[in-house]
């Protein structure tokens, strides 16, 4: 089916989540549109969904994308080193390929590993970050097990703002970063530029080669916006990233210093019509791509996944109907894939929704269907009710199925096989979230089943390396589930903002009863911030417990408690000053076994923002 099936069909109405929850105070909640794609405010969402802003990212400390991550309820992280250096990110205790990754609306994906390469998207050019916890794929297909996560770079806003900002720090870290936003009339757009190097840390130090890892990055974004006429605009946006990074290769002797390329490129297109008061639509296109490139160690692989998506919605009495048809294409290029194997696959797909309300009640209904060249057809639904027990009070349950599809890396290369089919999963969940005024609460309690696991089994298989002394093939071979309950909350005592997040989770293998590989049991999230004098001071600590590095659970990862300070000071009208110390207590911990992790990090910044 071509592209432009999408045209064909445009009263086909994803689902929009209708008022049910009154707000408390004065204060506009933040409008979100990762739960549905369409944009409603945050308080009214039913699904278990976190926002993060550009003031909380700067304030945070973090170096990575993934770090930001690491500090929101239900998620934790892995990485083989520094900020540029392999990543995980744990949803909920699901892998990470269970989790859908957007920029700017633009899907990111890996066809040769699975999910997103968390280390390849620049923190500098990042606006706002979404992310939701629980299955999505009855809205966005395949991917969306575990949870989505959608990044947004700077925005594009009315009048004049240029920025610039300047940081320094430990292991000779440097960046310099600028920006320029802006418009008038009919015209809006957003320009930034970023450069950051650092020396790093030797990431591997039981290894051969003790040297620094260190990274230089570059990073360009852009969003243009145009009204072509009331009614009807038209969005344009690009980010490109492109990251040299030093790692410790598998070669022991001699030592080798390996380096990898990594390159990040997305686009985007988006014309938005309103044709009156009860219709509107959106038509899209996107292309992301990501390249992994290492040296002398030779390995290239580079997944392009482009979209088309044809979203619609209707305003009727009850509420909003919507609907969505959206075709993806990916492409894969890799070192290991077979000369002969296909390297290119489609997924069509139909996504319908109806959201009502009826007094204090409130039901959600999601279904999409996507029709695989690979392996057929998958459908998936989503069922979700809200009950305001008062006007602070709701109770929220939920179920939901997902699925996702086998990498082409998985199916065509020299470990893969054609018949691997996809992996599903069943989720239900139920919660309860308390907002009154500067304070909050939530509990949430979830159970997620996933079959038809997808490993790579060593040994001898049917798959081209399955001879030979390092025999291996992947398979469908395993099952597992994962619960957990999370509790989120906040509140305001004497001018000090505090929050708080624990997590109990239990992500086990069901045929072995094992904890899945580097997941904790428990995590705790403190966090505290206070004006004083002329300043404005954060602080964050952060407890996982032990994990093991290993399926087999044989390889323990002790627990660790990590404290984060942050100070930051206006320095004339236009100028504001930053500090941050990371690790302040110097905690040796390991997030990988093998690999070491920063030790305690200063770092000074100097921001330059008028008007703002």
């Amino acid at each position: 089916m071509k592209p432009r099936f999408i045209l064909a069909a445009a009263l086909l109405p994803v689902i929009f989540f209708p008022p049910i929850f009154a707000q408390t105070t004065a204060t506009l909640a933040p409008v979100v549109v990762t739960a549905t794609r369409a944009a409603v405010p945050l308080t009214e969402v039913l699904a278990d969904l976190s926002v993060v802003e550009r003031d909380q990212i700067e304030r945070s400390g973090a170096a990575s994308v993934a770090e930001v991550l690491a500090r929101l309820p239900g998620i934790a992280i892995s990485q083989t080193g520094g900020p540029t250096s392999i990543t995980g990110v744990f949803i909920r205790g699901a892998e990470s390929r269970f989790t859908a990754v957007f920029v700017d609306g633009v899907r990111i994906d890996s066809q040769s590993t699975g999910g997103a390469s968390w280390e390849a998207i620049p923190l500098a050019q990042v606006e706002r970050i979404e992310v939701l916890r629980g299955p999505a794929a009855a809205v966005y297909g395949s991917d969306a097990v575990a949870g989505v996560v959608h990044i947004f770079t700077r925005e594009a806003i009315q009048g004049v703002h240029p920025s610039i900002r300047m940081a320094a720090g430990s292991n000779s870290t440097g960046e310099l970063s600028a920006s320029l936003a802006g418009g008038q009339a009919d015209l809006s757009y957003s320009l930034g530029l970023s450069e950051e190097k650092s020396e790093g840390f030797d990431a591997q130090p039981s290894g051969t080669n003790h040297d620094r890892d260190g990274y230089r990055q570059s990073s360009f974004s852009a969003r243009l916006g145009w009204r072509v006429k009331p009614g009807q605009k038209v969005e344009l946006n690009v980010l490109a990233n492109a990251q040299r990074a030093g790692y410790d290769g598998y070669l022991s002797a001699p030592p080798t210093n390996d380096v990898a390329k990594r390159n990040l490129q997305v686009a985007g297109f988006n014309w938005s019509s309103r044709w009156g008061d009860a219709w509107s639509t959106r038509l899209g296109m996107t292309n992301g791509t990501e390249r992994y490139e290492s040296s002398p160690s030779v390995y290239l692989t580079e997944t392009k996944v482009t979209t088309y998506l044809f979203h619609n919605e209707v305003r009727l009495s009850s509420g909003l109907l919507t609907a969505d048809l959206e075709r993806r294409e990916d492409e894969l290029q890799n070192s290991s894939t077979l000369p002969s194997a296909f390297t290119k696959r489609s997924q069509n797909a139909m996504a319908l929704g109806y959201g009502i309300r009826a007094g204090a009640h409130s039901l959600q209904v999601n279904a999409r269907h996507d029709d695989d060249s690979e392996f057929g057809g998958k459908t998936t639904g989503a069922l979700a009710y809200g009950y305001a027990i008062s006007p602070t009070l709701r109770a929220i349950a939920s179920t939901g199925t997902a699925f996702r599809a086998p990498t082409l890396f998985q199916r065509f290369s020299i470990y893969g096989s054609a018949g691997l089919q996809a992996e599903t999963s069943n989720n239900l969940e139920i919660g309860l979230r308390w907002l009154s005024g500067a304070n909050r609460a939530s509990l949430v309690t979830y159970n997620t089943d996933v079959d038809k696991l997808i490993n790579y089994v060593s040994g001898p298989g049917s798959c081209v390396n399955g001879v030979g002394p390092w025999a291996g093939c992947y398979g469908n071979t395993g099952r597992a589930r994962m619960t957990g309950t999370t509790f989120e909350g906040g509140t305001v005592v004497a001018k000090v903002n505090l929050g708080a997040s624990v997590d109990w989770m239990d992500p086990r293998n069901l045929d072995t009863g094992k904890l899945l590989a580097r997941r904790a049991r428990q995590q705790v999230k403190l966090t505290a911030d206070a004006p004083l004098a002329d300043w404005q001071f954060a602080a964050e600590l952060q407890y996982v417990a032990q994990r093991y590095d290993n399926a087999s659970n044989t390889t323990r990862l002790a627990p660790y408690t990590l404290a984060n300070v942050s100070a930051v000071k206006q320095v004339g009208r236009d100028w504001k000053l930053q500090a941050k110390v990371n690790n302040l207590n110097d905690k040796k911990y390991v997030l990988a076994n093998g690999f070491a992790t920063a030790g305690r990090t200063l770092y000074l910044g100097l921001s330059w923002a008028p008007d703002r």
